[in-house]
């Protein structure tokens, strides 16, 4: 059992500010690049292959996820955090010079797995339990601020000219991990650890199974999983719904839309900081039941403040549902298995459902069932997905 001690950080010094702006910079870049990526593919006249840039981008989480973990655990997680933007910087050049999006995309996917375990699992390192829900929901509210500006300078800069949209991307990356540098080198959590594959792979096993024990860690995993399943699903069904509901063809207002789900976001985060702490985590799932009426609610909606209101409230709703949970988990993690392994397992959940919630678009999709029929169907899918989990929560 892993019994490292946090460094009781005050929520506003220097190492917190450094771990902020790097954060607020790598996630701007990696939702900007996937407009981008987006509007090759257009332009390449393979719309069809949208939903499978998401899922090059998914793949890594899951194919990686028995040793990202160990990785964040076995050295000091702001040099992990370095060199995953290292790698999403390598991707965004090689898009830049004419890489397939796809084989871009999943490279930057893959700086994106290395990266994930360490800045969330670095919190932990950082800050004592009666302060982690508010150092998260400091983190979500920097990254939703991230999508925020990413998606709409993305969507901007893409209708004017990629060659811009590739240069705000690279400088972003750049700076992110310039950033990095001034993250505090904070000891590794499990040093020593040995990279043997066979072994690290029945150590993810045995990691998952023990969080799937544990009731809190479980019901953060199956929550999480369902948020972003369903937020991947619903970043790209925008692209198709706009068009269909709005008539409107470009790429920013889907970009801008994806915007007001990410202001949504961190009103929400703020919610969570302010009224739900991990005492009273269970207030969480009021959230998480009201995202499934709102997305369907959008199947009505054919003008542009109508859908930004949408937008807005599903946002708030899954940020009262999602900060909560992740400080749970971050909190089990820290005291059990290690909070770079706990995760790893997070994202290879959240992945997963990613991959089984994207795979379903495109099935529907391929068959030529409408985007307001799909709406409709997919908020059913997530009302009874979120009451399964408050059944099993309260059981």
């Amino acid at each position: 059992m892993n019994q490292a001690k946090n460094l009781n950080m005050q929520l506003l010094s220097r190492g917190m500010i450094a771990l902020l702006v790097a954060q607020f910079l790598s996630a701007l870049a990696d939702n900007a690049i996937l407009i981008v990526a987006i509007a090759i593919v257009k332009s390449q006249g393979m719309a069809n292959l949208v939903p499978l840039l998401q899922e090059s981008f998914v793949l890594p989480f899951i194919l990686l996820a028995p040793f990202v973990g160990q990785i964040a655990d076995a050295f000091p997680k702001g040099r992990v955090m370095l060199a995953g933007n290292l790698l999403k910087f390598c991707g965004a050049v090689a898009m830049l010079f004419g890489l397939n999006p796809l084989t871009a995309y999943g490279l930057i996917g893959i700086g994106a797995t290395m990266y994930s375990p360490a800045k969330y699992g670095i919190l932990s390192q950082m800050f004592n339990p009666s302060i982690l829900v508010r150092a998260n929901g400091m983190m979500e509210g920097s990254t939703i601020v991230a999508i925020l500006a990413g998606v709409i300078m993305g969507g901007l800069l893409t209708d004017y000219s990629l060659n811009w949209a590739f240069a705000g991307v690279i400088a972003a990356y750049g700076l992110a991990t310039f950033a990095n540098l001034l993250i505090p080198k904070l000891p590794a959590e499990k040093a020593g650890t040995r990279f043997n594959p066979w072994v690290l792979t029945k150590q993810f096993m045995s990691s998952i199974s023990m969080l799937f024990r544990d009731q809190d860690a479980r019901f953060s995993l199956l929550g999480t999983g369902i948020f972003w399943g369903c937020g991947t699903t619903l970043r790209l069904m925008l692209f198709a719904w706009v068009p269909a509901a709005l008539m409107i063809n470009d790429n920013q207002t889907p970009a801008n839309l994806m915007g007001a789900v990410s202001i949504g976001i961190v009103l929400g985060a703020l919610a969570a900081g302010a009224w739900v702490s991990l005492t009273n985590v269970n207030r969480a799932l009021l959230g998480g039941l009201m995202l499934g009426p709102v997305i369907i609610s959008m199947a009505f909606a054919h003008n542009i403040m109508f859908a930004s209101i949408l937008m807005i409230s599903i946002g708030i709703c899954g940020g009262y549902f999602v900060v909560p949970l992740n400080a749970l988990l971050q909190k089990r993690g820290h005291e059990t298995i290690g909070a770079g392994n706990a995760l790893a397992v997070q994202n290879f959940v959240e992945n997963s459902a990613m991959l089984c919630f994207v795979g379903g678009y495109s099935l529907v999709v391929s068959m030529g069932i409408s985007v307001t029929s799909t709406l409709i169907g997919f908020g059913m899918v997530l009302i009874a997905s979120v009451s399964g989990l408050a059944l099993l929560r309260f059981r």
